[in-house]
């Protein structure tokens, strides 16, 4: 095996392979990456039996071959090349690699206990890239990260037609958004709960632009076959892929039944609050310095305005009134801030700021970028013992429904006086 490479072209794709590599192989073949090389065609990928990614790049191939390389070291030296082209040669068992005037020597790893990569399952239909990102991390931190229950750590994928709908819940918040969907067969109906950490790479390491193509084995004959009003098709079994360019990614499904979010969504609410999107979540990200672990962020509505408070006793206390418009007859409610914040800033992402995948992170705190857009949020609730629905006020609808909704569980607080 004789290649060169561009040593940008090969820093990106060993990047995206690396970030797919199993951090505790149960084999030490499968911390390797591959590396193929065919007339003016280089492909690197790997797979640990869960997930596996595949990139090629263009290369001057002199010699055809393959070779089993450590992953993450190779994913070291590349980030610390010199600006030159990178050369690759392979000698016996190891392969020698020489940018500018560093060289390295990788032994290869067995070849004989590697698996083969998986197929493609059939495609179900395309996404715009641009639109997955986004959608990912609006509803990404909403997934469980608790393995006891491994249907609450996916986000589903719920297709219908030519709308695909992402939903995720930990059973302390729900986040559900419909996007725009080119599917591979008119009206198809189709559900797969997929990792989300999984979803969250691909909204990180996947082109901006483009159409990404979603595949799973669909059960096409299982629609309404519940009974009742219940039409959700099974959720699919096996793996999924989601290929864009010549990037592949692919994860293996998570089994069981995911809950019938859409009728958690209710639409009959007493309160409703009108809050300037980044005016609100600064607020609230501020008041959440003074909480005390887990404690809750009370949010305090008037008419013109709403005071947002939290208090760690006996040592802080932090109030910030902001203007808002309020309705209702139940002006006090309370939420743990993270939640809320995730909510809020979900919310505004992609919307006045645009959608940035680097938002897309379980777990992260409310720092979306779209914590810096105009616009405003809605809050809509009833009683504290009740969910509360979050929505962006300029959203487009869809039979009434808001392309993206939050939904999140009150905290109880005591009244203070």
């Amino acid at each position: 095996m004789k290649f060169t490479v561009a040593r940008d072209a090969l820093g990106e794709a060993v990047a995206f392979i690396s970030r797919a590599l199993p951090s505790r192989p149960v084999l030490p073949a499968l911390s390797g990456m591959l590396v193929e090389a065919s007339d003016g065609d280089l492909t690197l990928s790997c797979f640990d039996y869960e997930v596996s990614a595949r990139v090629r790049v263009d290369a001057d191939v002199n010699a055809a071959g393959s070779a089993l390389v450590p992953g993450r070291l190779l994913a070291e030296i590349t980030r610390s090349l010199p600006a030159a082209a990178a050369e690759f040669a392979s000698d016996g068992e190891v392969v020698n690699l020489r940018c500018g005037q560093a060289e390295f020597g990788l032994v290869c790893l067995p070849m004989a206990e590697y698996p083969a990569l998986p197929e493609s399952p059939e495609p179900v239909g395309a996404v715009d890239a641009g639109v997955l990102a986004g959608a990912v991390g609006q509803v990404a931190a909403a997934a469980s990260r608790d393995d006891t229950l491994p249907m609450l750590t996916a986000i589903c994928l719920d297709i219908s037609g030519d709308v695909m709908t992402l939903a995720a819940t930990d059973r302390y918040r729900m986040a559900a958004r419909e996007s725009p969907f080119t599917p591979a067969e008119p009206g198809i109906r189709a559900q797969a709960l997929v990792p989300a950490r999984t979803m969250v790479e691909v909204a990180r390491t996947f082109p901006a632009a483009g159409p990404v193509t979603v595949a799973f084995e669909a059960d096409k004959d299982a629609t309404g076959a519940r009974g009742g009003d219940d039409d959700r098709p099974r959720p699919a079994e096996g793996l999924v892929s989601f290929e864009s360019g010549d990037r592949r990614l692919t994860a293996r499904l998570i089994a069981g039944e995911f809950i019938r979010y859409k009728n958690r969504f209710g639409t009959d609410f007493a309160c409703r609050a009108e809050l300037p999107a980044a005016p609100v979540i600064e607020a609230v990200r501020r008041a959440a310095l003074v909480a005390e672990r887990a404690g809750p962020v009370r949010l305090s509505f008037r008419p013109d305005h709403v005071v947002i408070e939290a208090h760690a006793e006996g040592r802080a206390r932090a109030a910030e009134s902001v203007a808002a418009e309020f309705t209702g007859d139940q002006p006090v409610i309370a939420f743990n801030p993270v939640f809320l914040l995730d909510g809020l800033t979900a919310a505004a992402a992609g919307y006045g700021a645009g959608a940035d995948a680097d938002a897309a992170d379980p777990g992260g705190g409310g720092e979306a970028a779209g914590a810096g857009a105009p616009g405003r949020v809605r809050l809509e609730f009833n009683t504290q013992a009740k969910p509360a629905l979050i929505t962006w006020t300029a959203d487009e609808e869809r039979d009434g429904v808001p392309a993206f909704r939050y939904l999140l569980v009150p905290l109880r607080v005591p009244e203070r006086t």
